[in-house]
């Protein structure tokens, strides 16, 4: 079982700066995410982990080899961020003002996923975690990894929606004694 998760937000692009919901769309990252991203790589400095996971997008790819992870890394798609669908590239201010009561954690997104779908490749994501002897550290993006903790620590997808996490911020996920815990959330941020 995996001792510590670390998982990394993507740094800053054009879109997150401006709170556009993206998923698909693959951005690369401004120049403050470089910045943060590179200072990640002085942040994990001397920590060693037995796997490295990316999303497939360019944006945490970008942030995982300025990191210094890069060559290590393996993509996972699972950790692709939410799919949009129809709201890829609106604000949440947007959404509501042609759909009112829009809530992501319930409704999901027309032509895109729904909280179960997510739920579901985060799912298969903390199997593979769970059979890994030593640290894991994963990067990709916001919604994903909210739902990813959120599972860690034994809640429904919709608790992730509690678990902000900012551009480049960073989490650790790990143990005390036996029961799954947030030991560090949103660092960095």
């Amino acid at each position: 079982m995996a001792d510590r998760i670390v998982v990394v937000r993507h740094g800053e692009t054009e879109w997150s700066l401006a709170l556009r919901h993206t998923s698909a769309t693959d951005l690369p990252l401004i120049e403050p995410g470089r910045v943060r991203a590179a200072e990640l790589a002085h942040e994990l400095e001397g920590r060693e982990f037995a796997l490295v996971l990316t999303s497939p997008l360019r944006r945490a790819r970008e942030t995982c080899e300025l990191a210094g992870f890069g060559a290590a890394a393996e993509v996972d798609n699972d950790l692709h961020e939410w799919e949009y669908g129809d709201y890829e590239g609106l604000t949440t201010a947007e959404i509501r003002a042609r759909t009112p009561d829009w809530y992501l954690w319930r409704d999901g997104c027309p032509g895109g996923e729904r909280p179960a779908d997510v739920g579901a490749r985060v799912d298969r994501v903390l199997t593979r975690l769970r059979a890994l002897d030593g640290d894991a550290l994963l990067f990709a993006h916001g919604h994903v990894l909210r739902v990813l903790a959120a599972r860690w620590i034994e809640l429904d997808v919709d608790g992730g929606a509690h678990l902000t996490l900012g551009a480049g911020a960073t989490g650790t996920l790990g143990y005390e004694r036996t029961t799954p815990v947030l030991e560090r959330w949103n660092a960095g941020a």
